[in-house]
């Protein structure tokens, strides 16, 4: 006898999923599989509402912000006798520029002048032509040279102002921000605390923008810390749900526009952390602090 295919096929599958659930091998399976799924999940909750619950650190983020130097440093020795080097290596290997062709044609000039058979109608220049020697445009160059006088390089007075931004044009600059920890004035990159929902950047972007006055332009290289520093309270001040905090660093160069002064900020060269910093702290930050 034939199998009727089409109605067969024209079966939905639910239809045949649920004779095999009501039958007693489909109530075993499914039974089983509900079951380990539930299991499996609420396992899962548990662990992590178990993970959460337990674990004692607040976290937090910071912001290692850079003003990178606005000028070139000096020199080195070895880079002035490099430098030299590569000024006489392209002296001897360069063609002659038109400034220098302009002279060789003036010497030649003046050598055919001073001959007897010298004809002044031979030469290619017009009459009426005033005549512009190559020493006359070295002499006018080197006086406008003399009157110029460029900028200086290093501001003494500004570069004692901590709280500018102008300082020590030639280094690169780190911002710390004045901090309340238990009562005490300390010093640290500008950091808050994180909140549920947010991600750590985002903390850090609101310790920023969460600063006196003005907050600075910057500009964030990229979402992964590049750094933590932990630090445990006190044993007297510990619990058991507040053991101490995890302070991730997320690094950002300062924008075009210059920060305003503040005294609860300052500029610091990587140098001079040591001296506003707590020891392990500033060690932690010069460890991905880039001395550029």
């Amino acid at each position: 006898m034939a199998v009727p295919y089409g109605r067969t096929a024209c079966r939905p599958l639910l239809y045949y999923i649920s004779r095999f659930r009501g039958s007693p091998a489909g109530k075993c399976v499914f039974c089983q599989l509900s079951t380990d799924t539930s299991l499996r999940r609420s396992g899962l909750h548990t662990q992590i509402v178990t993970e959460k619950q337990r674990s004692p650190w607040t976290l937090m983020a910071a912001v290692c912000l850079q003003r990178l130097p606005v000028i070139s440093a000096d020199p080195n020795p070895i880079e002035l006798q490099f430098g030299r080097l590569l000024q006489e290596m392209e002296l001897e290997t360069s063609i002659l520029s038109e400034h220098e062709l302009r002279l060789q044609d003036d010497a030649e000039r003046l050598r055919r002048m001073q001959t007897d058979g010298y004809d002044s109608d031979e030469e290619d220049y017009r009459k009426d032509q005033e005549i512009v020697l190559t020493q006359d445009l070295e002499d006018a160059w080197e006086q406008k040279l003399k009157s110029f006088q460029p900028a200086a390089r290093v501001h003494a007075e500004a570069d004692k102002d901590l709280t500018s931004a102008r300082r020590r044009l030639a280094d690169s600059l780190v911002l710390v921000s004045e901090q309340q920890a238990g009562g005490k004035k300390l010093w640290t990159l500008p950091q808050a605390e994180w909140r549920e929902g947010e991600t750590l950047r985002g903390t850090a972007e609101r310790a920023l923008a969460s600063l006196p006055d003005a907050a600075p332009e910057a500009t964030f290289l990229g979402n992964a810390p590049c750094g933590v520093y932990k630090y445990k309270l006190p044993r007297a001040a510990r619990t058991d749900t507040s053991l101490g905090f995890k302070i991730f660093f997320f690094k950002a160069v300062l924008g075009a526009a210059p920060a305003p002064p503040s005294p609860a900020l300052m500029w610091l060269r990587k140098d001079e952390l040591q001296r506003f910093l707590k020891p392990a702290y500033a060690t932690k930050v010069e460890r991905f602090l880039l001395g550029l």
